[in-house]
C-alpha cells in the first residue's frame, strides 16, 4: 500500500511560521483564561475526558497561533477541563465512523496539533489534570514541561484499540531508551504518576489542585529566560523533535488505513463503546 499525502493541511516545509495553517475558529471546544501574562488554554470537553475530536484539534491549533502571536501573552499553559482527565485520546464516538478514504485527513488534524505546539515560540507547559492517554500523552510529551499529581495515569494504549502506535512510539523515542518504548507502545498499559516521574517524563509533582498554577508558574520562569538564549534553544528542540515527523506520520497514516481496511480498529472500537452503553450511533 502506497500514501499520498493530500490533507490540506499537510506542507512539508511546515516548520516555516509563514506556511501556518490558520484554521476555522472553534470556540466551544477550548476555553482561554489568563493568570495574568500566562494564557490557559483548556480541553473543553469534560463529559468526554477531553477527547480529541476534529473540533476540539482545530481550536486548539488555531488557538495556539493566536496566543502566539498575542504580545501580552508571555507562556501557554494546556491543561483539561474537569477534574478526570488531561485529555484520554481519540474521540472513540468519532473514529468508529471512519472510512478507510478518511484516515489520512483525521489523523492529519491530531497531528497538527502536536506541530503546532512544536512551532509555538512561546513556553508551552502541560498541566496534566487526569488521564493523558494516546493523543493526550503525545500533546504533554510535545510540550516544553510538564507538571502533574500523584493520581495522573500516562501512557499509549491506541494497540488495545487495533490502532497502530506510530506517530506516540516517535515522540517516545524522543525521552525514552527503546526497550521502555516497546513496552509502553506494545503492552498500551498506563503509567502511574509516579512512574512517568521516575522515568523523566514528568518534570514537576505536586497535588491536584497546584497543577495549573504550578504550570503557570513554570511558563512564567521560562519565559523570563534571556531571550535569544531561550528562542535558540527551544528551536533546536523543535528542529530534533521535527527531524522525523514526516515519516513518522506516512508509516502512521498506512497502520491506521490497514487496521480500518481489515474491520479490526472498527470492531474493537464498537464493542468498547457497547460495554459502555454507547450502543450504534
Amino acid at each position: 500500500m502506497t500514501v499520498s499525502i493530500t490533507a490540506p493541511w499537510y506542507n512539508p516545509g511546515f516548520g516555516n511560521r509563514s506556511s501556518r495553517l490558520i484554521m476555522a475558529r472553534t470556540t466551544d471546544a477550548v476555553e482561554v483564561e489568563r493568570a495574568g501574562d500566562i494564557a490557559i488554554l483548556r480541553f473543553n470537553r469534560p463529559k468526554n475526558l477531553n477527547a480529541i475530536s476534529i473540533a476540539l484539534a482545530q481550536g486548539i491549533a488555531t488557538t495556539l497561533i493566536e496566543l502566539d502571536s498575542d504580545d501580552t501573552v508571555k507562556g501557554i499553559v494546556l491543561t483539561g477541563s474537569g477534574e478526570r482527565a488531561f485529555c484520554a485520546g481519540i474521540d472513540l464516538m468519532e473514529a468508529r465512523g471512519m472510512q478507510v478514504a478518511d484516515i489520512e485527513q483525521w489523523f492529519g488534524t491530531a497531528c497538527n496539533v502536536y506541530k503546532q505546539i512544536l512551532l509555538t515560540n512561546k513556553p508551552v507547559i502541560a498541566a496534566i489534570n487526569g488521564i493523558a492517554a494516546g493523543g493526550g500523552f503525545q500533546i504533554a510529551m510535545v510540550s516544553d514541561l510538564r507538571v502533574a499529581h500523584p493520581g495522573a495515569r500516562l501512557g499509549q494504549p491506541e494497540i488495545n484499540a487495533a490502532i497502530p502506535s506510530i506517530m506516540g512510539s516517535y515522540w517516545m523515542s524522543l525521552h525514552l531508551g527503546w526497550s521502555k518504548n516497546q513496552e509502553l507502545s506494545m503492552t498500551g498499559r498506563l503509567m502511574e504518576a509516579a512512574e512517568a516521574e521516575g522515568l523523566g517524563l514528568i518534570n514537576y509533582m505536586v497535588e491536584q489542585d497546584q497543577v495549573v498554577s504550578k504550570a503557570c508558574e513554570v511558563a512564567r520562569t521560562l519565559a523570563g529566560k534571556p531571550a535569544v538564549a531561550w528562542a535558540r534553544t527551544k528551536a533546536r528542540f523543535r528542529e530534533i523533535a521535527l527531524a522525523g515527523f514526516d515519516e513518522a506520520f506516512r508509516a502512521g497514516v498506512l497502520g491506521q488505513q490497514e487496521s480500518y481496511a481489515k474491520g479490526e480498529a472498527q470492531a474493537i472500537i464498537e464493542a468498547f463503546l457497547a460495554s459502555r452503553g454507547a450502543g450504534k450511533s
